[in-house]
């Protein structure tokens, strides 16, 4: 059976007992990513990124396999402590803080906490002498869809004083942190920003100031609609040079949209249906303002799924707002479909639910935890 009908039949089967529109995650593909980046990265600890997805059930389940948590804000941690997380296998990476979240955080006990300018470390030692802390420093990658340097990252040349800086002020850096960008489809960032890590690494260690622990951040690519290259080809690249640069340093990552973007798909339901200037518009009762938030803030493009076959024709998909501004997909080859047909989105897992809001009233689409895995 093609892999595509077993996946409309699966999704029919759970409109039994929920309505959508509705996102589906496999307790399976999580564990099997997360197993993934185990086998590729045998020497890295990873953290789960919340922010990807904070979902209760979503981070009950990585936590259940294990993984750490980078979360970014009370709200997250608070989650984290829900699930007993201990403070060893969090850390806070919001590199602006409020000195009440500083509180918590110290409180907790995280492993660590992010910093990229002076007065970020002044006021974290005011309030934990002695925290354990990361220098964040800026990458320049033209491969990420979403850049993550410009609003935060300390310039690498500067690395060597502000780490001697938050010493002085009674801190304890670890070492240094990175971000490539969100969703990067080349491993040579990761590559070449290593290279610059291990030059200030050197550099701090001819001064008798040694670091022992590296957080590479995450940004590792999912599928959407255009291909990728392998992830194993494009680990292995990254894997080499932290073995031969960083034999002997605590490595963790951030994990976020690798670890469930891939694990969840959407069913939505076609509601309404029109022809505008000779195009057919098809109105869905989820959109830009909901799980789509996605192709807004993150720039994501989903793969749609239709039982219906026939001729593709340029189409619309609409949300369902009453803002204009929330408009899906425009001109998408599409067969003639009708209302109450069902379309499945997939890889939407990641940075969908979390930023969805509740505009005009809609809320939030529920989201499941199915056992089975079903390739899609």
């Amino acid at each position: 059976m093609p892999k595509e009908k077993e996946l409309f039949i699966r999704a029919r089967e759970i409109l039994r007992s929920h309505p959508t529109p509705l996102l589906v995650c496999s307790r399976q593909i999580i564990g099997r990513k997360f197993e993934l980046l185990k086998r590729l990265f045998p020497e890295v600890s990873h953290f789960y990124a919340m922010k990807a997805n904070s979902h209760p059930k979503v981070v009950e389940q990585v936590v259940n396999m294990g993984m750490g948590l980078d979360v970014s804000s009370p709200g997250e941690l608070s989650l984290a402590k829900k699930y007993s997380v201990p403070g060893e296998k969090i850390i806070y990476t919001q590199p602006i803080k409020k000195e009440e979240e500083i509180e918590i955080a110290r409180d907790y006990g995280v492993k660590a906490l992010i910093f990229d300018n002076p007065e970020e470390a002044k006021k974290i030692a005011r309030i934990w002498k002695e925290a354990p802390v990361l220098l964040r420093i800026k990458v320049e990658n033209p491969f990420c869809v979403v850049n993550l340097s410009e609003k935060f990252g300390a310039e690498p040349g500067d690395a060597k004083e502000l780490i001697k800086f938050a010493r002085e002020k009674g801190l304890n850096p670890r070492g240094i942190a990175f971000h490539v960008g969100s969703q990067t489809v080349n491993p040579v960032p990761y590559i070449e920003t290593l290279k610059i890590v291990k030059r200030q690494f050197d550099i701090l260690a001819s001064e008798k100031i040694f670091m022992d622990l590296l957080d590479i951040g995450g940004g590792f690519p999912v599928t959407y609609r255009q291909p990728l290259m392998a992830i194993e080809q494009f680990i292995e690249p990254i894997n080499h040079v932290l073995e031969n640069y960083f034999p002997s340093t605590e490595i963790i990552s951030e994990p976020g949209r690798f670890i469930i973007g891939d694990a969840c798909y959407l069913i939505a339901r076609v509601v309404g249906k029109a022809i505008r200037k000779g195009m057919n518009w098809y109105y869905i009762d989820d959109g830009l303002y909901g799980s789509f938030s996605g192709k807004v803030y993150d720039h994501a493009d989903y793969p749609v799924l239709t039982e219906r076959e026939g001729q593709g024709k340029p189409s619309v998909i609409a949300g369902p707002t009453c803002d204009s501004f929330d408009v899906v997909y425009r001109e998408i080859l599409l067969p003639e479909l009708e209302i109450g047909d069902i379309l499945i989105f997939t890889s939407m897992g990641a940075y969908t639910y979390s930023s969805a809001s509740n505009f005009n009233g809609l809320e939030k689409p529920n989201l499941i935890i199915e056992e089975e895995e079903i390739e899609f």
